[in-house]
């Protein structure tokens, strides 16, 4: 017997002369109740946009609770007013196995057109939600073609102040004079043929220069040297982008060598490699001042598309030292790596990095993980196991029930060898005799 009560919500936002108060719509859903114990929840005063509503909440407490059988409204948007809130509650009805009725709308989840109507609500609530991810990514993308800054912190270099451009409040980049002449070293530097980014990291650790608190690595030159952010973007940097396959938002004519640019990916293409692939992205001027002239950036950047990218066994390995080995001099941790004669090696990342540490001389990973094992067994040596000194019994009685099992079970397998090819008549009076076993 189902022992839970039916429930009766009502609500009202404001007290209006044409609003029908929660007293009259607690009189409409008396006559569905049919008799019978039910619990009156009510707010006055509230919005049906959400479910953030003191009596609301408290309904669903109960029907998780187990303490209601069905829920009566009024009108289904006495409830909610948002098909995405009004949904889910519906799920938490069928998960907790109670029925839903609007008295005047004759919505009943207990009756095959209800359910039907349940069905319906939840594909337009799913509908609703892919239309409102659809619209935020379109006015996301209409949003950059227009220049706008659109996420994430300002690059080195800059830095971001709020502004207004065509009426649309924004962020706009304003050069940082200190961080944006490194930007220009940094430029300077790899344009000549035979700078490496280990170069530049090295002369930065030398002039005990960090960025962003850190000592510049080589994946960030990388970075720092493909973003079009930094262009002073002319005529030869939009036929560049364009020759590349990018999308060029804005006219040639716009391409003044004053501003920086953009770079953004398109819809459905992936994230990362957002500077090194070009084909797919989109390149739009923005409203912020470039530092890099154009032949500059774009000589850096033929360069970087020249370079010869491989992998050869210079490869991290892992260890089962990773990470708990550091180097004597920096601190950084030693990584391991090949040689072309397959032979492993502890490295300061450091050194490897920008060069800046000595590191710690010639270090095979073989022989350091043999010497670190090898002094880990003389400390474990030292400690000794307890143990009684005396040699256990055996248990007679543990070993007579172990025979006796091992017979038993040759037996089974004795009388199950024979079954095998046993007769019709021979298996039936076997199952007669299993039968009056049990």
């Amino acid at each position: 017997m189902d022992n839970r009560i039916k429930a009766v919500y009502a609500r009202q936002s404001i007290d209006k002369a044409d609003s029908i108060s929660i007293e009259s719509q607690i009189e409409f859903c008396k006559y569905e109740l049919k008799g019978g114990e039910y619990r009156e929840y009510t707010n006055k005063g509230y919005s049906g946009k959400n479910i953030d509503r003191p009596d609301f909440q408290k309904l669903l407490r109960d029907i998780e609770a187990g303490l209601i059988s069905k829920v009566i409204v009024y009108k289904l948007d006495r409830i909610s007013r948002s098909i995405i809130d009004f949904a889910a509650m519906m799920a938490l009805f069928q998960k907790y196995n109670v029925e839903f009725v609007s008295s005047t709308e004759k919505f009943d989840t207990s009756t095959p057109m209800g359910r039907a109507m349940l069905n319906i609500c939840i594909v337009f609530a799913q509908l609703e939600r892919e239309t409102i991810v659809s619209r935020v990514t379109d006015a996301f993308y209409s949003r950059l073609r227009k220049g706008l800054h659109m996420c994430g912190s300002a690059p080195y270099g800059y830095r971001l102040e709020p502004t207004v451009i065509n009426g649309i409040k924004t962020k706009k980049l304003i050069v940082e004079q200190e961080e944006a002449e490194r930007i220009k070293l940094i430029f300077e530097m790899y344009a000549e043929p035979h700078t490496s980014y280990g170069d530049i990291t090295r002369y930065f650790a030398e002039q005990g220069i960090l960025f962003y608190g850190k000592s510049l690595i080589r994946s960030i030159v990388a970075k720092y040297l493909r973003n079009p952010v930094y262009v002073q973007a002319d005529l030869d940097i939009y036929e560049f982008y364009k020759s590349q396959g990018a999308d060029v938002v804005n006219e040639p004519e716009d391409f003044t060598g004053l501003n920086g640019c953009y770079l953004y990916r398109e819809k459905g293409t992936p994230a990362k490699n957002r500077y090194n692939e070009i084909k797919g992205r989109i390149l739009v001027l923005a409203p912020h001042e470039g530092i890099i002239p154009a032949d500059l950036w774009l000589k850096c950047r033929r360069k970087l598309m020249g370079n010869v990218k491989f992998q050869g066994g210079r490869k991290v390995k892992n260890t089962w030292l990773a990470g708990k080995i550091k180097c004597g001099n920096c601190g950084y941790a030693l990584a391991t790596v090949d040689n072309p004669a397959q032979i492993k090696y502890l490295r300061c990342h450091k050194l490897r990095n920008d060069r800046s540490c000595p590191g710690g001389g010639t270090i095979r990973l073989v022989e350091m993980e043999t010497l670190i094992y090898g002094e880990m067994l003389k400390k474990l040596h030292e400690f000794k196991t307890l143990t009684s000194g005396k040699k256990a019994k055996a248990n007679p009685k543990l070993t007579a029930a172990r025979l006796e099992l091992t017979k038993v079970q040759g037996e089974i397998e004795t009388l199950i060898d024979s079954l095998i090819g046993a007769s019709g008549l021979l298996m039936s009076y076997a199952n007669e005799k299993i039968q009056a076993r049990r």
